[in-house]
């Protein structure tokens, strides 16, 4: 509330201002009271373009555009010194009227032929408007995405460089405008340190798109559960994370747990946890199989949309174990197979297990040295002394596994599915987190913001999302559905790819993303 009634505050203000600074430079006063066109001649005598006024109905750069023509004020009132502008910026409450209703007369823009200004504010006017114009283009276009895990391979490479289309199923409104430049979530040089600050934010709003996802749709989304991170741990679920150790010893920043640093295993505390709104959620890649209102069911590694078999893309991995006559050739195998030193490991009967396209997999079971090849498939019920509960809806009633699961309903905007205490583990978090209902259980009775229910309606639509890679990616299937308003764009094309063992593929450079 507080950060709305200093916004208010400097409205009232600035357009309380406005006719003064109009009157001296012989514009009409009462041009500072009409919305829109007030816009229009603030542009004007300061000399800058009317199509700017297009860039203040941007939520986020309209914030850098008043600070901008702020400065201006100052500018076209005399003030020119770097300390003046400073003041203006931080200060446009006090320092605005101050400067409009003192005697100072109406000297107009400085002409181009006479700018002498300080390096700091040519340098400070370039970089702004630099900054405004980049976030315009990021935020309702197009936006460079990296492929940092191998969940798409052999679609999509480690080492991919992206450019992703907000144009394609419609730009996202920034929901948390006040952000450090061009970064997600984080400071630069920090590991936890917000770039972001949460007292002023906006509501989900989508502008229209050219369409929606589809099945086969490479998309970027916002991890749905990214919202609660552990600080060390950010690269894994906290809920799951929470099942494996327990709420108490994750939200100690001093409970130390395994992982990988700089190549080796070690003991790290687990840092605090970071909570993060939805447009702050980390970005994940996958490809769309099921969309809203289907029905899905993975059979032995399989999966069938509304009964129907879906083929795995041509360049989509399984998991193959082998056992050896003698090792592989890890050069050898990054020749003819692309497969990388990091892509080998234990195997679950004692061989090695390396993820390979279908036809890679035929080709080598025929080497010499392959005494065995058997693709990898988790029978129903499925378990693991790692980990508790890992399959979506991570409940003891569902005996999931990513090669036999389901069947499940993809939740469609305005559907409604019967709810009873076995179904309700499949959307309580639809309807608790994503769709903001209070829900809980009493006595049996199934509670939706007080009254008693035995069914839902839901309020949007969610996409079912899956990596090419079957076997090494975490995906829906470990965390269930990905909604609408967490939808950032689609994948469309390549623009520098470098792989970390061999460098530039040259041949992948500027092509589109299938």
């Amino acid at each position: 509330m507080i950060p709305y009634l200093f916004l208010f505050a400097y409205l009232a203000v600035l357009f309380a201002s406005l006719w003064k600074l109009f009157k001296k430079a012989g514009k009409p006063a009462w041009a500072g009271f009409v919305p829109g066109y007030n816009i229009l001649v603030w542009l004007q005598i300061s000399g800058k373009p009317w199509w700017w006024i297009f860039l203040f109905l941007v939520p986020g750069v309209n914030l850098l555009m008043f600070i901008l023509m702020n400065v201006n004020i100052s500018i076209v009132l005399g003030e020119r010194s770097f300390k003046d502008h400073l003041v203006m910026t931080f200060l446009p409450w006090v320092r605005i009227p101050q400067v409009v209703f003192s005697d100072r007369a109406f000297v107009g823009p400085v002409p181009v032929a006479e700018r002498k200004r300080g390096m700091l504010g040519q340098w400070g006017d370039a970089i702004l408007f630099a900054v405004i114009v980049a976030t315009v283009f990021r935020t309702f276009t197009f936006e460079a995405f990296t492929i940092p895990t191998p969940s798409m391979e052999k679609s999509l490479l480690v080492g991919d460089y992206l450019f992703v289309s907000k144009l394609s199923y419609g730009p996202r409104l920034p929901m948390t405008p006040v952000t450090f430049p061009f970064t997600h979530h984080t400071m630069p040089f920090t590991t936890s340190t917000p770039s972001f600050v949460t007292w002023f934010s906006q509501p989900y709003r989508r502008l229209p798109g050219f369409g929606v996802p589809e099945r086969g749709d490479a998309v970027v989304f916002n991890f749905p559960e990214g919202d609660t991170v552990v600080a060390n741990f950010q690269n894994q679920s906290y809920y799951q994370l929470v099942r494996d150790y327990g709420r108490q010893k994750i939200h100690d920043p001093n409970f130390r747990m395994l992982n990988m640093v700089d190549g080796q295993v070690r003991q790290v505390a687990t840092g605090g946890i970071l909570v993060r709104p939805l447009d702050k959620k980390e970005n994940y890649i996958k490809r769309c199989v099921a969309v809203a209102g289907d029905s899905l069911e993975v059979r032995h590694g399989m999966v069938y949309v509304n009964g129907e078999a879906q083929p795995l893309p041509p360049d989509g991995q399984m998991a193959y174990e082998f056992t050896l006559k003698s090792n592989f050739n890890e050069k050898r195998m990054k020749e003819l197979f692309d497969v990388s030193p990091d892509d080998f490991g234990p195997g679950e009967k004692g061989g090695v297990s390396v993820p390979l396209t279908a036809s890679a997999a035929e080709k080598l079971k025929n080497f010499d040295n392959v005494a065995t090849m058997e693709r990898q498939e988790h029978p129903r019920g499925y378990a693991t002394d790692y980990h508790k509960l890992p399959y979506f809806p991570n409940n003891a009633e569902y005996d999931w596994s990513e090669d036999n699961y389901g069947p499940i309903y993809i939740p469609k905007k305005g559907a409604t599915v019967k709810l009873d205490l076995h179904t309700l583990p499949l959307y309580e978090r639809v309807i608790r987190v994503y769709e903001h209902n209070h829900l809980e259980v009493k006595d049996g009775t199934i509670l939706i913001n007080g009254a008693p229910v035995d069914s839902y309606t839901f309020q949007q639509d969610y996409y079912w999302l899956m990596g090419d890679n079957r076997h090494r990616s975490q995906d829906a299937r470990f965390w269930g559905f990905v909604p609408h308003d967490h939808v950032v764009g689609k994948a469309v094309l390549v623009w520098f790819t470098k792989d970390p063992y061999t460098g530039i593929r040259w041949k992948r450079l500027f092509t589109l993303v299938k």
